[in-house]
This record gives C-alpha cells, structure tokens and sequence, in this order.
C-alpha cells in the first residue's frame, strides 16, 4: 500500500530517462528499504535503474535475479489514494464506486469467485491500482526481507532490479546487463496466480500523419480534404476480427490507441502486435500497404506513417535455457500452486532483457484487469509469489 500511494505514471511523449521523475520517488524509497534490510550496496543510477546484491551464502550457484518495474501505465489516473481492502471476500458482485455506478459483475469478470473468502485490494474507480507492477515490486522486496532476516535460508548470490518506463517500451533501454551480472532472471510482471510466460508479442507502434484542407463549408464543394474523414477510411481499411477486442491466445491485432484530429490535419496511432515473426511482418506491410493505397486515391503526401518494432518474441532467446521455466514450474508446485504455462499478450522488460544475453521468463504478479480502473489484486496471490521466489532460490542452490 505504501508504494501504490506514489504516483508513478509514466509518459511516452516524454524523451527523458526516466521518463517522468516522479518515478525517482519510488526508486529512492527502494534503494532506501534495501539498505535497511542490510543490502548494502543497493543502488539508484543517473537512467533510474535500481539495482542491488544479496551475496551468496552457498558456493558453486548460478547467479539468478528478480526484477519488476516502478512506473504505471499511462492509460488511467496513477495517483492511488483510496484503495479499497475488502477482507473474507463473498465472491459476489464487487461495487468499485457506486456513485459511478461501477461495479464488477461475476457474469463479466468470471474469475472473482475462484477468490472467495481470500482478501481483494481494488481502486475506488477513480485510479488505477499500481498492482502492475508494484505487486511484483512488494512480492521481490518481501522475499529479500526474508533472505536478510533468516541468515539460515541457503542461497546463491542474487541479483535485485527495479526499472523505469516498462510501460511505454523503455524499461531497458539504459539496463547494463554486464553490470547486473545475473546469468539468469525472472520478471514479477504476469497476471493471475499459476501464470509463466516465457513467449511474448513482437511488437510496433505505428503513427499515420494525415494532411487535409480546410475550406470553408458553405464553399468546399470539390475542394475540401476533411482528414478526420481520411483517418476513419484509414482505420476501416484494417481487418476488424483482428482488433483486441476479438483476439485471443496466439491471436495477433491491430489495436488504435490514440486519434487526434481536425478537418485540416489528423493523427492515429496504433500498436501492430503478433506472436508470430512472419505474420507480424505481414502486419506492418498492411499498414504501409495501406498508406500507399490512400496516397494514389487522394493524392501523394496525403498520408505519412512512422513506424518503429518495440520489442521480439523471448521465446527464441529463453528455449535454450528452458531449465529456468521448469524451475519456476517446480517453484509454483513447491508452493501448492497450478502452473498455467502460456504466451503473454503483452510485453515485459524481460523480453528484451533476453534478447540482451540475460534469458528472463515471467512470473504472476497476480492482479488481474491491469492499466484501468477495474484493476484489483487478491493479497493471497502476493504471497504465493513470493513463495515461489523463495523456492526458485532454493532450488538453484540445491542444485535441482
């Protein structure tokens, strides 16, 4: 609850590291708890990375890390200020904000009864909750409690990491992997108890520059552009059953997130994403299809797209050391929890972080409805979590 109250939005127009400085507060208060824990050389550098060292206890281990980022997606209000601790749940309806008329119903979110009886943390509907990932955060900061308090428990060296910017596709833009010095890692970034992903999207963003010409309207016969008009065509020319809202599993989309515009000048943004390389780059070849499509019919230079990849697939970077997927597997059985291997519809830091040469598979942070203001998180999913990092610790050090 302490690190959710601080505000850590992230902002991707912003082109500073980190890219807000209200992410530092959270950052500084880790490096501060850390070293109160007896971790001596936590440390918070000038790109904002946290990065810190618990030395080995046991010899002849592989040196395994744990990361989690500090900042929340910009997609809703990050300033939590009225959390919601709803104890002995009834696995009933949950009202999020009655004045709004908020709440979140069994028949559309049907995994709340799975959590009756166990604690549930939500928003007041105003905010985000911040479980994305300062879960992971709480989770990996907890199990470093352990470790320091309990001198007995047997263990390699480790290696503890908290990023900025996950949330806009930065998290790592800046992270000295040499220096972390990890030869393996986990990201505490997934979503309900049991998940681990060692399979991501490959992933763009796309922006598309529309230039129209205003004329009056009483006079624009013949010679009036609308671009608002232009984008909507845009937008259409895209298959709609490969929109989120109709995708699952392996299932990539085409997903516009952003839509500003005038009768003279428009922009759409969206983010093109695909677990498969080979359809991916079908993808982004419709959006530069189409682009050129739309030039030849209202004129050349009517349409301009920018368009960069964000991140790869991990899978082809982790399968070689697929090892640190069967011990996270045997870590979540340790603890008495299902493990439900699948692809992550999404990113994490951990996926780049492998094409860096440190393979990074993930694991549940366990709060489920991340990046808007039906987010909640059940208590007991946190702990599990950091069970499971205590028994991946174990594990490497027993050397099994």
């Amino acid at each position: 609850m302490r690190y959710i109250a601080i505000e850590t939005t992230s902002d991707p127009e912003s082109h500073s590291q980190p890219s807000t400085s209200k992410q530092l507060e959270l950052s500084r208060l880790l490096v501060k708890e850390l070293q109160e824990m007896g971790v001596r050389d936590a440390a918070l550098d000038e790109h904002g990375y946290v990065m810190a060292t618990i030395p080995a206890n046991t010899p002849n281990v592989p040196v395994i890390g744990f990361i989690a980022h500090v900042d929340s997606a910009p997609d809703a209000p990050g300033r939590v200020t009225n959390p919601q601790i709803i104890e002995n749940y009834d696995g009933k309806d949950i009202v999020i904000n009655s004045e709004k008329g908020m709440i979140m119903k069994i028949e559309e979110f049907p995994e709340l009864p799975d959590y009756k009886g166990q604690t549930i943390i939500t928003t007041d509907g105003t905010t985000l909750l911040g479980a994305d990932d300062k879960a992971g955060i709480a989770e990996i900061m907890t199990a470093v409690d352990y470790i320091m308090s309990n001198p007995g428990f047997p263990h390699g060296e480790i290696k503890i990491g908290f990023t900025p910017d996950e949330e806009i596709g930065r998290g790592v833009d800046k992270f000295d992997v040499e220096k972390f010095g990890a030869k393996y890692a986990y990201t505490l970034d997934g979503g309900q108890i049991g998940e681990l992903e060692y399979e991501n999207f490959n992933a763009a963003s796309a922006k598309i520059f529309i230039q129209g010409r205003n004329i009056h309207p009483g006079y624009a016969k013949d010679k009036m552009v609308n671009a608002i008009i232009l984008a909507t065509e845009f937008n259409a020319l895209l298959p709609v059953e490969q929109r989120p809202e109709f995708t699952q599993h392996y299932e990539g989309f085409f997903h516009i997130i952003r839509f500003d515009g005038t009768v003279e000048e428009a922009m759409i943004q969206y983010i093109i994403r695909d677990h498969d390389s080979e359809k991916f780059e079908l993808k982004k070849n419709l959006i530069e299809e189409s682009v050129t499509y739309m030039n030849k019919k209202y004129g050349e230079g009517r349409f301009r797209v920018e368009m960069k990849d964000q991140y790869y697939n991990m899978r082809k970077q982790v399968e070689p050391h697929y090892h640190i997927v069967e011990k996270a597997v045997q870590a979540m059985e340790m603890a008495g929890v299902t493990p439900q291997i699948k692809p992550i519809r999404g990113g994490t830091d951990g996926a780049r972080l492998s094409f860096m040469g440190l393979p990074c598979p993930n694991i549940f942070a366990g709060g489920h409805n991340f990046h808007g203001r039906y987010e909640y998180i059940p208590l007991e999913s946190m702990v599990k979590a950091t069970e499971v990092i205590l028994n991946i610790v174990k594990l490497y050090s027993e050397g099994k």
